[in-house]
């Protein structure tokens, strides 16, 4: 299903054919089920992914034509998301792939080896449900920064930087977490409280 698509059923939802809501269920269930388990992790999967398409189709008619369906879906599964996270006390925080920063590489290039590694649930955890939510859709989801500007409703161009000091902060924490040294600990020998 493409935009053209969704340009034509939409209307029909809007005019009482709920059962026109299936085809975009069966077309981003997946996606938007990977966003929520890497966000949420096994425990509140089902109920955020449904709460999501929940909220989609009462909010249908808020959706504008102009901008690309899938930003607007993925918007829904954000804030979803970070209520659900909200709403914990003590979260169980989500996986995440990660490869090391050896030889300069990037976050980005995850290995699924370290898929459920603990030290990785622990260094995710210690960031914020936004800054999650940047690394799963630009390393995960493998989102371009124009796309999750559209989701996350920001500048692309600022969420670059963002990107960047999240990572450098995702691979110090990950470093501090498996007893490794990072880069910013080898130039400064004080110890640093947060970064937050």
């Amino acid at each position: 299903m493409d935009e053209i698509d969704l340009h034509q059923i939409i209307p029909d939802i809007l005019k009482g054919d709920a059962s026109q809501f299936e085809k975009i269920m069966r077309r981003y269930q997946k996606q938007i089920f990977l966003y929520c388990y890497h966000m949420l992790g096994r425990t509140d999967v089902e109920d955020g992914t449904q709460e999501v398409f929940i909220k989609a189709f009462r909010h249908l008619s808020k959706y504008k034509l102009e901008k690309p369906f899938e930003a607007w879906l993925y918007t829904i599964a954000h804030n979803t998301c970070i209520d659900i996270i909200r709403k914990r006390r003590l979260a169980k925080y989500l996986p995440f792939l990660y490869r090391s920063d050896e030889h300069n590489q990037h976050v980005d290039q995850a290995i699924e080896d370290n898929y459920y590694n603990e030290h990785v649930l622990r260094t995710m955890s210690k960031l914020t449900p936004e800054e999650r939510s940047l690394l799963i859709l630009r390393c995960v989801e493998d989102k371009s920064y124009k796309e999750i500007g559209e989701i996350l409703q920001q500048n692309s161009s600022s969420l670059r930087k963002k990107f960047e000091r999240t990572a450098a902060k995702f691979r110090k924490y990950h470093a501090h977490t498996t007893g490794g040294i990072s880069d910013g600990a080898r130039q400064s020998s004080r110890p640093q409280n947060h970064i937050l």
